[in-house]
């Protein structure tokens, strides 16, 4: 069954483009193209997404507002956040808020649909210069480093998760299946006491555990 995606966008033309190529997937269909979040909760709750796609930028609601909606009204319903730009507030702000995710436009389909399947899956996407950013933040941090018992395997995985890898990337470095990465993390998760991959990635910037 073909997941389905929304899209959130003052951009017809972007709207238009990417609805295309969702429809286009082997994986995906777009049940809902809108041109701002001002009806955001009434709009979720008659297409039943199984993800988000918000533009950071719209009149009235913005990106970060709606995403704290979703989060409040919608729990776990992931949201990826898109942009032109890779300013560091906005960045901070959209994963504080709860975002899955946070990929730039310019992002290639085939990487961006991957992207897409990565966040269903319960990863936290992210173009690999944002993932620069939220390291550099994070580094500036100073506090006492926890054990938390994680194995060799485990922090060569967290690590590859903080740079950005998708779960496919990091089965290819590491010679193991998509399967085993996935079990991987969810040891990683029940270490950390975190339920997503947003929160395992912040958490080992955080507290420098790779």
């Amino acid at each position: 069954m073909k997941s389905r995606i929304i899209i959130f966008d003052d951009n017809q033309e972007r709207l238009n483009s990417v609805a295309m190529l969702l429809n286009l997937s082997a994986n995906f269909t777009c049940e809902g193209t809108f041109h701002n979040a001002n009806n955001l909760l009434a709009d979720i709750t008659s297409s039943k997404p199984d993800l988000v796609l918000m533009d950071i930028g719209m009149p009235g609601t913005n990106g970060i507002e709606a995403t704290r909606l979703v989060r409040k009204h919608f729990g776990a319903l992931p949201v990826i956040i898109q942009t032109n730009f890779e300013e560091d507030e906005r960045i901070f702000d959209s994963l504080q808020a709860g975002a899955n995710g946070y990929l730039l436009k310019k992002t290639s389909p085939e990487r961006f649909l991957e992207n897409l399947r990565e966040a269903i899956d319960g990863g936290a996407p992210m173009t690999g210069s944002i993932a620069v950013k939220v390291l550099r933040y994070f580094s500036t941090e100073t506090q006492a480093k926890k054990d938390y018992h994680l194995t060799e395997r485990e922090k060569q995985i967290l690590g590859f998760l903080v740079k950005g890898y998708s779960y496919k990337l990091i089965a290819a470095e590491c010679g193991i299946t998509y399967n085993t990465v996935n079990n991987h993390i969810r040891n990683i998760y029940d270490k950390l006491y975190v339920n997503s991959a947003t929160e395992a990635v912040s958490l080992a910037i955080k507290e420098r555990l790779v």
